[in-house]
């Protein structure tokens, strides 16, 4: 089937987040729609599986018109959507799931889970999926579930498929193996629409590439293409990838973990006994799928945790059992994973939210009153070290781009004296250009001699920037390892397998 978007426009009120796109997608092929986050991808596919309504333009399949009011409509005329976060309910099982919203039923006029069942053995017989019709899908691990999203579309003959960011919750051997699924689905016919900022994957596995800028298209590129070129593509200038550092210096004292332990509220391990320890001139990693104890181990070095046992000391100074306040004023800068939730207040101006854990800093208050002409010269400096792009000091910051939200966050937490640098997702949602700057800081701030401890889903990322990377699975270290650790090594130890002790 040959999908055809003319002239999509899609506007939120002052915004347009799709600005007069065309896009054509051929029978049988992969095509990769790049762009960095916030560019308009995800909207433009939103507004193809029938969840916006496009303002102007016209959706044809097979040179007709389409009017989809509901993604009802759009699953009806053979378009199917996996999406990032998985559309799946994880008490039913996985015929369940599959027939949601499908309900067959049979000659006594109750549910045919029967059907359901075959189908999900039908498509995983023709994929070597191996999946258990009658199995939970909260049980299934998450490489799983997106199988069963995929069975899902397929059982309802979907002959258009889009994957939305499909391997943000992957380990490296997933995502290969979602690679040959999409392999397989594009040979047997089936036209691909896949979703995605990261520059290895689009080249790995598209026929061709789009790439959109700003609600734009701004170019079409071959597979072919380097990652320098596709970056400058996306940002709309020269972006250096590689990230160059010296071999660490490291020094004495830092941060020491030891036999950490954090439960939930209802009382479940989620950071179970681990030990690590990250010393002045270098960066340790923490990786690891999404959900395997890295946000809590995180928010337990800096106090946001309370069920907290083990110790946590920085310098020789435990920091389990005090404060936040008291924790970030022995010197701990902090990069929560949600700026807009953790990490900033978006109705604040930027001067402001540059100030958030010092207003009460003589340097900057008076009499519990903010010295304002102090206030906006200290911002404007920040803004020109950091290159925020914001029209000035008192620019609402939930108003900027979320790479400028970053910037103003790291701002904040590089612009004091640190005895440790926490930064959780540093890159999470910003694009190319501005992980470039985020990447340099990080190592310029290991190299003026602070423990940097960063927590990252992103394997490149980690990879670009750890000298030692500590592996998270389940709540538990798998194991620590050299920064330069080979990509499938660390995609087994993230899947809770230590290549190490299997050889022994």
């Amino acid at each position: 089937m040959k999908l055809e978007l003319r002239g999509i426009t899609k506007r939120f009120g002052s915004l347009t987040a799709n600005d007069h796109i065309d896009l054509v997608v051929q029978p049988g092929e992969i095509h990769a729609l790049l762009g960095e986050n916030g560019a308009g991808k995800s909207t433009l596919m939103n507004v193809l599986y029938g969840l916006y309504q496009a303002d102007e333009g016209e959706i044809l399949l097979d040179g007709e018109v389409q009017h989809f009011r509901g993604p009802g409509d759009a699953m009806a005329a053979g378009i199917g959507m996996v999406h990032q976060h998985f559309m799946l309910i994880p008490v039913f099982t996985v015929a369940e799931n599959v027939m949601l919203g499908h309900e067959d039923t049979n000659a006594i006029g109750a549910l045919d889970l029967g059907k359901a069942r075959e189908h999900v053995r039908t498509v995983s017989e023709r994929f070597g999926f191996h999946i258990d019709p009658d199995a939970l899908v909260g049980d299934l691990p998450v490489g799983v579930q997106q199988r069963v999203e995929i069975i899902k579309a397929l059982a309802r003959d979907a002959r258009i498929l889009v994957f939305d960011e499909p391997t943000a919750v992957l380990t490296p051997q997933e995502t290969d193996e979602l690679m040959g699924i999409m392999r397989q689905l594009r040979d047997e016919g089936t036209s691909i629409v896949f979703i995605t900022h990261k520059l290895r994957e689009v080249r790995e596995v598209a026929d061709r590439i789009t790439v959109i800028r700003l609600g734009r298209v701004v170019g079409e590129a071959s597979p072919t293409a380097s990652n320098t070129e596709l970056a400058s593509m996306m940002v709309g200038r020269a972006v250096e990838l590689t990230v160059h550092k010296e071999p660490p210096q490291v020094g004495a004292g830092g941060l020491e973990v030891r036999d950490l332990r954090v439960l939930t509220e209802r009382g479940e391990v989620v950071v179970d006994s681990i030990s690590f320890d990250v010393r002045p001139g270098e960066v340790v990693a923490i990786a690891g799928v999404q959900g395997n104890g890295q946000t809590e181990l995180a928010e337990a070095i800096v106090g946001l945790q309370t069920r907290v046992t083990g110790s946590v000391s920085l310098d020789g100074v435990e920091l389990v059992g005090r404060s936040v306040r008291a924790i970030l004023d022995e010197g701990v800068g902090f990069i929560p994973e949600d700026r807009t939730e953790d990490g900033l207040v978006g109705a604040f101006t930027v001067a402001e939210n540059l100030i958030l854990d010092r207003s009460s800093d003589p340097a900057f208050t008076t009499a519990a009153t903010i010295r304002r002409s102090v206030l906006d010269r200290f911002a404007k400096e920040r803004i020109e070290e950091f290159d925020i792009r914001t029209q000035g000091p008192h620019q609402p910051a939930g108003s900027l781009s979320g790479g400028n939200q970053q910037k103003v966050v790291i701002a904040r937490e590089l612009s004091r004296e640190l005895r440790l640098f926490l930064a959780s997702q540093p890159t999470r949602g910003v694009d190319v250009g501005s992980i470039e700057f985020i990447h340099k800081r990080i190592i310029a701030t290991r190299d003026a001699g602070v423990p940097v401890l960063v927590v990252s889903t992103e394997l490149d990322e980690v990879a670009a920037l750890a000298d030692r990377i500590v592996v998270m699975y389940r709540g538990g270290i798998v194991g620590i390892v050299p920064g330069d650790t080979p990509r499938d090594v660390l995609g087994l130890m993230m899947a809770g397998v230590n290549p190490t002790e299997d050889a022994a």
